[in-house]
This record gives C-alpha cells, sequence and structure tokens, in this order.
C-alpha cells in the first residue's frame, strides 16, 4: 500500500490536489487555476504532482526506487473515460471530450494515474469515512450548477458497463404533473431530465425569474415572508422527493448522501424524508437523505481513494 494518496479534483475553474495519509487524514492541499486548455492542463496536472512529491519524498507507487515513501494518484473529472475508446466523453468542460485525458496524463508523470467522474468520486469519499460509512449501498448525489451521482457498494464504485452508472440528472423527472409542462430541453439532447429541474440555476429561476442563475439566500427569504422563494421551495422539495423515490424504487440504496451547492439547503433534510412514501412502492420508506461530511473536500478525497486499501 502507498505511504501517502494523491488525489486531484479536476473541476471547470480549478485544479485541486491532497494528500491523505495510510488512515485517510489530510496531510496537504493546493489549488490552482485551471487554464481550460488541453495541453496547458495535463503540464498543470503533472507540475502539480511533481511539487508535492518533491515535498513529501514521494515516488510512484509502483516505483521500484527503494528507501522512498510512496504516492497513488487518483483524479476525478467533471465527465468520464469511455470503456470503449479510452477517451472522455460526457464532460461539461467540452475542450476535455473525445481527449486521451488518462493515457496523456499517464505519460507526462511517468506512472499510472487513476480518472473517474467526478460524482463517483464524491460518492466513494462518503461511502468510505462520510456521511455514508458503514452502509453497504451509497447513492451519493452532487446538485449544483448540474447534476450527478454515483454508486458505492461495499466500498468499491459501480460504475457500470457504459461507465455511466448513477448519470441520474439525466433520467426524466418522474410522476410529472401538467404544471410542469413543457418539459424543459436539456443539453444532453432530451427533453425533461432531473438536471434541468433540479439544479441551482433551475432553482433560481423558478424563484426570481429566467434571468437568475443563484439560489444563494432563498431559505432566508422565504422564512422573512418572501411568497415567490417560499413557493420555489414546495415546489422544488417536492421535486427532489420524487427523484429520491424513483431512485429508491430501483436501487433501494442504504443511504443517499446529497454534495454541492444546493445540499447546503437545511429544509432539505427535514422537508424530503416525509414525502418519499407518497411514491416508493413499500409500506414503509426509512431511507436516510443526508448531507455530505467532507464538503467540498469530497472530489479530492474520493479521487484519492481510486486506489483500495489494500
Amino acid at each position: 500500500m502507498a505511504d501517502y494518496r494523491m488525489g486531484i479534483d479536476f473541476g471547470g475553474t480549478k485544479i485541486e490536489i491532497a494528500v491523505l495519509d495510510r488512515g485517510g487524514g489530510m496531510l496537504l492541499r493546493e489549488r490552482i487555476p485551471n487554464p481550460c486548455v488541453y495541453e496547458a492542463a495535463v503540464l498543470a496536472v503533472r507540475d502539480l504532482v511533481a511539487g508535492l512529491d518533491s515535498r513529501l519524498g514521494s515516488r510512484p507507487h509502483d516505483s521500484a526506487e527503494a528507501g522512498h515513501p510512496t504516492s497513488s494518484l487518483g483524479l476525478g473529472i467533471p465527465g468520464s473515460i469511455s470503456p470503449e475508446s479510452g477517451l472522455v466523453k460526457n464532460a461539461n468542460a467540452t475542450w476535455l471530450n473525445a481527449k486521451p485525458f488518462g493515457v496523456d496524463l499517464t505519460r507526462a508523470l511517468g506512472r499510472e494515474v487513476r480518472v473517474e467522474n467526478d460524482a463517483n468520486c464524491f460518492a466513494l469519499s462518503e461511502a468510505v469515512d462520510g456521511a455514508g460509512a458503514g452502509a453497504s449501498v451509497v447513492l451519493g448525489v452532487i446538485i449544483g450548477t448540474g447534476m450527478g451521482a454515483g454508486i458505492v457498494h461495499d466500498g468499491r464504485l459501480m460504475p457500470g458497463r457504459h461507465h455511466i452508472a448513477g448519470e441520474w440528472g439525466h433520467v426524466p423527472l418522474p410522476w410529472v404533473r401538467q404544471e410542469e409542462f413543457p418539459l424543459p430541453r436539456c443539453f444532453c439532447g432530451n427533453e425533461g431530465c432531473l438536471e434541468r429541474y433540479l439544479c441551482g440555476p433551475a432553482l433560481a429561476r423558478d424563484w426570481k425569474g429566467a434571468d437568475a442563475h443563484s439560489a444563494d439566500g432563498i431559505e432566508a427569504a422565504a422564512a422573512e415572508g418572501d411568497a415567490a422563494a417560499a413557493a420555489a421551495l414546495d415546489r422544488y422539495v417536492d421535486k427532489l422527493a420524487r427523484a429520491c423515490a424513483m431512485a429508491i424504487n430501483f436501487l433501494d440504496p442504504d443511504v443517499i448522501v446529497l454534495g454541492g451547492g444546493v445540499s447546503n439547503l437545511a429544509t432539505l433534510y427535514t422537508r424530503v424524508p416525509p414525502l418519499l412514501a407518497r411514491h416508493v412502492i413499500t409500506p414503509v420508506c426509512t431511507t436516510p437523505i443526508l448531507r455530505n461530511r467532507h464538503g467540498d473536500s469530497s472530489g479530492v478525497r474520493g479521487a484519492a481513494w481510486l486506489w483500495p486499501v489494500d
């Protein structure tokens, strides 16, 4: 087992790296802007890793050099690696799509790099030692400017045949109601995707209108008597409950863990669970819906945990 686990959260605007010790303790953490140009991004990751290896005196985990501590490296991206082609697909950082990112990083770094979807990294982090620790099946959901999810079973990711397991944001809103038509068009080419209803900007637009982008302060506004804020939250809670009930019906996870900016809404954890019974096909639904434990550290932590403990 490596002495250090390095994890990288490769985001749309920043690249963050963290180093964990063998027990999962955070040792180092650094963040730099993402250059958003493919070749420059590969070099930026190379330099970040080289800098931390130098500070730690470490070598790649499979290095033949004796006398040095070793480090493993995992990386989360806003997309996934196609198992057929080895190229990035479905990345909202579109300049990554159709690029052999994992291959190019391995070549630039001279070491094996495990690349995974960022929502899968979040789910893994929360399953290993976060809000879902100890649960057999964890559904980890990120709801922010977009929406994604990952599934972990007994501490291991379930990426699926096409590496799209957990793409919860791109299934249709269930039990749709008349007032929710017309179905919004999604960038994926379909209509009515959950992401178009449940992402942060969708909540903001429902509250403040078509030009709004942020729902920050909506709970406080509702508490102070803003009728539009209260109504938007009512609609949002109802739609999220339907989405969670659908996930419970087909996956029946032990726990659902929420992350991303929308997960900071305290009302979700008190108002969504009682609504599940309307749609879940079991007499009693006890599935907990929990706020994440590691916050914005879950991405880098999950990337680091892509290498198993043994």
